[in-house]
């Protein structure tokens, strides 16, 4: 099973995955950028490398291991993966932040090195994954416009917000400790390994039209 920790940077992802791979031993933890990102990273390395790490999650899905992985694809970029489909479940949860909170974590944690003009894309994006995660129809020309010409965006492209397949859960950080957010994240873990389990995961191997 692929479970994805997905959202715009500084809302707490790699902070609260490491500390639920302590907790949770049975998922292995892994960060979609820990393979490297080039000067020249875009929507369609995106694509590449999630594609990547899928693939992984299949070798351990053999093995009988769950990866919990980081990044910053959504769910409609993880659907449309061509390998996707082979995954024997699949849940996103998208941890965000409120704007300004995410604006002074990245000064924080960068230095000042960002532009107002940045500061701003990153804010745009957390704002456009909220969007994305209720509604399958909001804005899909954001991921794919320019995408990887493999990605098979048809396999949600009609799908609506009522479509029990179309779940993502929103962890909101803002004004919350991490232990506060680690319970919640380790309560949604462990529903999404009881639905798995019990056959009642929207995302079970199958899930295609």
């Amino acid at each position: 099973m692929l479970l994805v920790l997905t959202g715009s940077s500084c809302a707490g992802k790699t902070t609260l995955a490491r500390a639920l791979g302590e907790r949770v031993p049975d998922v292995v933890v892994h960060d979609h950028d820990e393979i490297g990102v080039p000067e020249d990273a875009d929507g369609q390395w995106r694509n590449r490398t999630t594609e990547q790490w899928i693939v992984r999650a299949l070798e351990y899905q053999e093995r009988g291991v769950d990866v919990l992985l980081t990044g910053q694809s959504p769910l409609g970029e993880i659907l449309a993966s061509p390998s996707a489909p082979r995954l024997d479940g699949i849940a996103v949860c998208l941890v965000h932040v409120a704007d300004e909170e995410r604006r002074r974590r990245l000064e924080q944690r960068d230095d000042g090195r960002w532009s107002p003009a940045v500061l701003d894309s990153f804010v745009g994006w957390g704002a456009w994954h909220v969007g994305h995660a209720k509604d399958p129809r909001y804005r899909p020309d954001v991921i794919i416009e320019g995408s990887s010409p493999d990605m098979a965006w048809v396999r949600w492209s009609r799908w609506t917000k009522d479509d029990p397949r179309w779940d993502t859960y929103l962890l909101d950080t803002t004004g919350r400790s991490i232990a506060q957010s680690l319970d919640d994240l380790e309560r949604w873990l462990m529903r999404q390994h009881g639905a798995h389990r019990a056959g009642l995961l929207a995302l079970s191997k199958g899930w295609v039209d």
